[in-house]
């Protein structure tokens, strides 16, 4: 009853602050001082909620941390400190009720099965903990073990949570959000499924076996809410983000886009969770992979031709090209007008990880995306567009995957990693290369600076339009 109330108790808040801020505009203070306020007491409220429950609130809270990215950081603390929650929130199962779990599952002869079980938590996760053990056959391995009545509070969220699904508006007005909220309620109703999760996790493993860059462990047994897979011994990205050397965070974070851009290609699957504790540097160097209830099937509906349409428009179209594809894929309904050239320029820092060699993803760069896109002012763009249902998915690996790249400060040759991994883009990017190479960085083998790439890039285009001085306009 106290979780639902405190869910229920969101969309309650955020009404009086509509109701608020509207005497406020009375008074004379401008619509987007008062606009950019209740997004931002909304957005607190909702972190500070969503990290004192577990479950799939604290899920939809790990999706949302991006969103502190887009706040200076005095006003991002009280966010960062309420996300930092999610991590331990839950506490660990005592021994008697981890030993209940197991049999309810195992059987009561579960003991049978280990040569060794360590009744202490190794690990947390959003719906259950880990525990170290020993296989009855000498194998080190995990075994996550779902808590008790965790799936009754997971439906119960995920029904309070579609009921306050309005509550997306505050970010993104003009989204299909009942479409969205269904959508992801799906996903996480999914992670509940630890069958599915064995078969996605065998997917992977038999896909990415011997694989010189990538270890997959192996699934051992799958009863019930008890999945045991192999244990992997590494270091957590955690701890690369907080203390590893800048070559080594570009290092991993170039290995975690090579696997989220690769699974669809060599696994048929969507990797839809990229956070940094899903990951692991291994001895040997290899990363590690563990945690796959977050999978969805690989390409989503006409998702290529998506692709090929919106990268010819970006690379080789204008305006007028952007607005076709866009609408034409469902990003925006015909009777919603939206300024294509500016879309445009707010899609440049993203192209530009295709467009140039070699890229840079940090705080600093994901901060002024999201800053962009959750701009409360009306006359933002990107409010005034939609996403497809079918592309939640999708979008959830990406948006969890910049926000890891940005963690880690990531820089390398991204361009190469994308275009391995997408013939549509490649195809677009070859049209638009026989028009001419774009300018290479200062250095090299330094990361490309993107903001000064952007300056004169449009730097061309200003001089291009500029009249000769025979006074004939040019093109």
């Amino acid at each position: 009853m106290v979780r639902a109330a405190r869910l229920a108790g969101l969309p309650i808040a955020y009404a009086g602050r509509r109701a608020a801020g509207m005497g406020k505009r009375v008074l004379g203070r401008p619509a987007a001082d008062v606009d950019l306020e209740i997004q931002l007491r909304t957005a607190q409220h909702i972190f500070e909620v969503l990290g004192e429950l577990k479950g799939c609130a604290a899920k939809l809270g790990q999706i949302m941390a991006v969103y502190e990215l887009a706040l200076p950081p005095e006003l991002a603390e009280p966010y960062r400190a309420a996300l930092s929650r999610l991590h331990d929130a839950a506490p660990p199962m005592l021994p008697a009720t981890v030993h209940t779990a197991m049999a309810a599952s195992m059987g009561d002869d579960w003991r049978e099965l280990f040569r060794e079980f360590d009744d202490r938590r190794a690990a947390s996760a959003t719906i259950g903990q880990v525990h170290r053990a020993v296989w009855h056959d000498g194998r080190g391995v995990a075994v996550k073990v779902m808590y008790p009545g965790a799936r009754a509070a997971l439906l119960a969220d995920l029904d309070q949570l579609r009921r306050m699904s309005t509550l997306a508006t505050v970010f993104a007005p003009h989204a299909d959000v009942r479409a969205l909220a269904d959508q992801l309620a799906e996903s996480v109703r999914a992670e509940l499924d630890f069958a599915a999760e064995a078969e996605f996790q065998r997917t992977f493993a038999a896909a990415y076996a011997n694989d010189p860059d990538f270890r997959v462990p192996e699934v051992v047994a799958q009863r019930g809410d008890v999945l045991i897979t192999e244990w992997l011994d590494g270091i957590p990205l955690h701890r690369i983000i907080e203390s590893g050397a800048a070559e080594e965070r570009s290092r991993a974070g170039m290995l975690a886009l090579r696997f989220v851009l690769s699974a669809g290609p060599r696994a048929g699957l969507i990797y839809c969770d990229p956070h940094p504790g899903n990951f692991r540097i291994l001895p040997d160097g290899r990363l590690g992979v563990v945690d796959f209830g977050a999978c969805a099937p690989w390409p989503p509906p006409d998702f290529e031709a998506m692709v090929s349409d919106l990268g010819d428009a970006v690379f080789n179209g204008g305006p007028a090209e952007l607005d076709t594809a866009i609408r034409q894929h469902g990003f925006a309904d015909d009777e919603v007008s939206f300024d294509a050239a500016v879309l445009s320029d707010q899609l440049a820092p993203y192209v530009d990880l295709v467009r140039l060699e070699s890229a840079r993803v940090d705080r600093e760069w994901l901060r002024r995306r999201v800053l962009h896109t959750m701009n409360p002012r009306l006359s933002n763009v990107w409010r005034q567009l939609t996403m497809p249902a079918s592309c939640t998915p999708f979008a959830r690996a990406l948006v969890t995957l910049l926000g890891l790249l940005s963690q880690l400060d990531t820089a390398g040759p991204m361009r190469e990693e994308i275009l391995r991994w997408s013939p549509e883009l490649t195809a677009a990017f070859t049209r638009y290369r026989t028009r001419g190479p774009e300018p290479a960085a200062a250095d090299p083998h330094a990361p490309a600076d993107l903001a000064a790439a952007r300056e004169r890039r449009a730097a061309r285009t200003a001089a291009a339009a500029r009249p000769r001085r025979f006074g004939v306009s040019r093109g």
